[in-house]
């Protein structure tokens, strides 16, 4: 009877297909868009800014649970992090410098000095403190940031500054117990921040607009800026289909000037090379457009020649101001693999005089002296011929006991009532102080606002390294919606990418900037102090210990000296007693045989000494006889 081998199942390939199959079915079910942007804009007294702007847009319902299973170009690294702690947006921004809103106007994305963080959780989320603890040390790890700073002691939720940005309905929007703020003034931002940042894009740096990231020139600005905000958003006029919107944002400011010195003095000449030290090579393979905006509003043909010539040169108007723009499309300039490298040329000098000033910012600043008690104040200036209302949000960390009774406003010596005020004192150690204000600015006029506080003493286990450098108090933040769209560069909130701004028709712009961040001395100790005492204590007691240690542990015994075994020191020490004997005994016989040798000698000295005194004897007969 014949057998028959039956042929084994290749189980390896029908596994292959099926995951082909599965991937295929996944990839076809994600719908998302990427975008890169660039806009250059040339400030006032020379300097530049450049800001990148990567948007993804992805079709998909943030609070869905499974939206953040299948992924395609939204990075997987943060939707993880957004659906394990139910986030409905999450705001980032890490930055180094102090932009100068007097000067430069208003930044496309505004954010104060160090890091700030504030996240809009979902309404079904629960036992938010925890879970805002969990984020910030997932955050931290993500960013390599020291966001695990940000506790209770940092930690606040503001009532009305803080507004969610995305898709969401009224009542949500006014539940401020969904919502967290928080902020580090004294991180650094460095190449270590921007690494990460850089990995969630598409194309990472590999192409695109992020191959011109250099950490030495970047880091090497007067201002630069990371943003990383995620929104929920609508992806039809009538909001019928939902979305989630990524945003990833950097400003960077160079002063072309100082560059320049030496070779074309006092031009503000710039081009991609000289300022990235690189050109552009190619674009994102997966970007829905590539696009390059040159804000040339104040410096227009011919003042500014651009090389190469723009595709498109627009002239738009935003809210009464007029802009315009020098548009290229990347894709066409890269498409036959040349070097893209934009560079503007001015035919006249910097000129170092006054701007005009945008219509709303601000000044803030340490008052008082000594250690015991102190001020903050600040003055808005209010450029606009209209009426203003802003919102005034502080937050104070608990070592600086602020006096809510000293809330002061005025203007030009007349006392200004707020409509709002909402104040949470802080507690030691636990919650900071806020305050929150809204009150109306008068056309063109100068507001100052102020309040007093106490420095409190620290334990000394709670200052940091460096004590006597000070310690940092958060940027105070201002909202307002301005009327105007003077020097205004933000994309709007109804907009995605930076060319929705081209085309906004709104009356209203909203507006939110940062003040300075201070630093405020506290009563120090001098640690150089307990450093001594801690020295001489040890010695002393070192010394009582070695005594005290000798004569209760030490045995005392007789012991006959003849018997006892002589270690190295007595033999050293019978050594040099008897080469001293020794000496003393060669000295004796030498002193001897001198001895004997004087002795042998003493009859001639004799006999000599007879034989003179014979002589001393006769000279006087001598004399004699002569006078006879």
């Amino acid at each position: 009877m014949a057998t028959y081998l039956r042929k084994p199942v290749d189980f390896l390939k029908i596994f292959a297909i099926y995951f082909i199959f599965l991937c295929c079915s996944c990839y076809g079910s994600v719908d998302d868009s990427f975008t890169e942007e660039l806009y250059i804009k040339s400030l006032e007294r020379g300097h530049v800014l450049n800001h990148f702007q990567f948007t993804t847009l992805w079709n998909s319902s943030i609070s869905d649970e499974n939206t953040f299973k299948n992924y395609r170009y939204f990075p997987k690294a943060l939707g993880d992090v957004l659906a394990t702690y139910k986030v409905q947006e999450l705001h980032l921004s890490q930055s180094q410098g102090q932009w100068d809103y007097e000067h430069w106007g208003y930044q496309p994305e505004d954010a104060p000095p160090g890091v700030e963080l504030w996240v809009w959780f979902q309404p079904q989320a629960s036992n938010l403190d925890q879970v805002w603890a969990e984020l910030v040390n997932a955050l931290s790890g993500l960013f390599c940031a020291s966001l695990n700073f940000m506790d209770s002691k940092a930690t606040v939720s503001p009532r009305w500054s803080f507004r969610p940005m995305g898709l969401a309905s009224e009542y949500y929007s006014f539940d401020s117990r969904l919502m967290r703020y928080s902020a580090l003034p004294r991180e650094i931002v460095c190449t270590e921040n921007l690494t990460p940042w850089e990995k969630l894009l598409p194309c990472e740096t590999q192409a695109g607009l992020a191959s011109l990231f250099n950490g030495v020139k970047m880091y090497d600005s007067s201002f630069h800026s990371l943003g990383l905000h995620v929104r929920p958003v609508c992806q039809d006029g009538d909001c019928t289909k939902e979305g989630i919107e990524l945003k990833q944002t950097l400003s960077v400011v160079f002063n072309p000037v100082n560059n320049n010195r030496g070779n074309i003095q006092d031009h503000q000449n710039w081009s991609l090379k000289s300022m990235f030290d690189r050109s552009l090579h190619k674009t994102c393979p997966v970007a829905k457009f590539s696009k390059l905006y040159v804000d040339s509003t104040l410096h227009p043909r011919p003042k500014m020649l651009l090389t190469p010539e723009p595709d498109e040169v627009l002239n738009t108007r935003r809210g009464g101001d007029k802009r315009v723009y020098a548009v290229y499309d990347l894709r066409q300039h890269t498409r036959d693999s040349v070097p893209f490298n934009l560079q503007a040329s001015y035919n006249s000098r910097v000129q170092y005089q006054d701007v005009t000033p945008p219509p709303l910012y601000a000044q803030r600043f340490v008052t008082g002296y000594g250690l015991e008690k102190g001020g903050i104040s600040c003055i808005l200036y209010n450029n606009l011929d209209t009426n203003l209302t802003v919102i005034y949000m502080e937050t104070i960390p608990w070592y600086l006991r602020v006096y809510f009774s000293s809330v002061h406003i005025e203007a030009y010596g007349v006392t200004i009532k707020p409509y709002k005020t909402q104040f949470n004192p802080g507690k030691d150690r636990k919650l900071p102080h806020q305050l929150e204000v809204v009150f109306r600015l008068r056309p063109l006029s100068v507001t100052k606002i102020s309040f007093e506080f106490d420095r409190a003493f620290l334990k000394w286990t709670e200052y940091p390294p460096d004590a006597n450098h000070g310690f940092y108090v958060n940027s105070a933040v201002i909202s307002t919606m301005l009327p105007s769209g003077q020097q205004y560069t933000a994309v709007p909130q109804n907009g995605s990418t930076f060319s929705d701004s081209l085309k906004d028709e709104t009356i209203q712009f909203f507006l939110r900037l940062h003040t300075e961040s201070l630093l405020v001395s506290l009563p120090t100790p001098d640690f150089s102090m307990p450093y001594n005492v801690i020295c001489l204590a040890c010695t002393v007691v070192a010394i009582a210990f070695g005594s005290l240690h000798n004569l209760t542990t030490r045995s005392f015994r007789a012991v006959d000296p003849s018997k006892m075994k002589k270690g190295l020191i007595d033999k050293l020490k019978n050594l040099l007693k008897w080469k001293k004997a020794e000496e003393v005994k060669d000295n004796e016989e030498k002193d001897e045989k001198k001895d004997t040798e004087d002795d042998t000698d003493s009859p001639n000295v004799g006999e000599n000494t007879g034989t003179a005194a014979r002589k001393r004897a006769k000279a006087p007969s001598d004399s004699s006889e002569e006078k006879s």
